[in-house]
């Protein structure tokens, strides 16, 4: 079988020593046999955080720091964002000028977000309410737009889908990540769009290559492993402990499952143990009936339903002839 750690990682032409193994990755020895620079597994990039000077002027009843503060806070729940929650994390609100807020806000517009997305997106990570656009968003969108070419109309379904892209850096988190990607086979046809951008927010070492690792320590091998997340991208979003783990032990131990099997259908990993699958597969054994994965979970509960009245009836007919 074919070295899997030489196929994970790129090999790159430097001289310098080994570095050490990544703190994160669960098999550090699978990956020091390669020559790499480590990525850091935590590369969100540091907000700048926009400071402005004043003059003095003369007193206006609209300069009152109470009043200003309140008009902040009226424009927060215009946006439909928690005030409360904002402040508690992220402290600099209080400071920022209301100006400075709206700015952040015409830059989302010009890339076609709407309005009614934008409390989502400040309620998951309130910090970019308070970043400086010129440095900390217009480059993401430029990478999106010219690094990973997704196509200006797509950039806001990017971000919809997956607004952690705001907050990551793009140096050391997105195209460290898009060179990853594009090595284990994310290009041409297959190449990464609006629906897979979120696998940019992940780290290498210590997300995606362990989720790689897994797979194969079933007896996967690499090329095996390569084609089914390729076909199924989700694969390198699910949880090694909370998704991969049991269903992977259900499969094998419960419905004497045949790795062959998940290799043809590894969607199987993007349904829920308990209310499908787990579900769908006592029904079949109390009939003592059998169907492939893909048969089992695609469709509706409706056909699944139809599907085993057709089994029963089949299964009558048989014993009267």
């Amino acid at each position: 079988m074919k070295n899997k750690s030489q196929k994970l990682l790129p090999n790159h032409d430097n001289s310098a020593a080994n570095p050490p193994p990544s703190p994160l990755s669960p098999k550090p020895s699978k990956i020091l046999n390669h020559n790499h620079q480590t990525l850091k597994p935590n590369c969100l990039k540091p907000l700048q955080f926009i400071t402005t000077t004043t003059t003095a002027t003369p007193p206006q009843p609209t300069s009152d720091s109470g009043l200003r503060f309140r008009q902040k806070l009226l424009y927060l729940q215009t946006l439909k964002i928690n005030p409360t929650k904002a402040l508690q994390r992220n402290p600099h609100f209080r400071c920022t000028p209301l100006a400075s807020l709206k700015s952040v806000e015409r830059c989302l517009s010009s890339m076609g977000i709407e309005r009614a997305a934008f409390g989502r997106i400040f309620d998951m990570h309130p910090q970019l309410l308070t970043c400086d656009p010129y440095t900390d968003l217009y480059p993401i969108f430029d990478f999106l737009l010219n690094d990973v070419s997704i196509p200006f109309p797509q950039v806001r379904k990017s971000i919809i889908r997956c607004p952690r892209l705001l907050i990551c850096s793009v140096d050391e988190q997105l195209r460290p990540t898009l060179r990853f990607l594009r090595e284990l086979g994310f290009v041409g046809f297959n190449r990464i769009t609006c629906q897979t951008t979120l696998l940019l927010v992940s780290s290498v070492e210590g997300t995606l290559l362990p989720k790689l690792e897994f797979l194969m320590d079933l007896g996967l091998e690499y090329d095996e492993v390569v084609k089914m997340v390729l076909r199924s991208p989700g694969l390198l979003t699910f949880s090694i402990e909370n998704n991969y783990k049991p269903k992977v032990e259900y499969f094998l131990e419960e419905m004497n499952g045949d790795l062959a099997e998940l290799k043809r259908f590894p969607q199987y990993f993007s349904y829920s143990l308990e209310n499908k699958i787990k579900d769908r597969h006592r029904r079949l054994v109390e009939r003592g009936f059998w169907l492939p994965l893909s048969e089992m979970l695609k469709v509706s509960d409706g056909e699944f339903n139809a599907q085993l009245i057709e089994m029963q009836l089949r299964s009558i007919d048989k014993r009267v002839l």
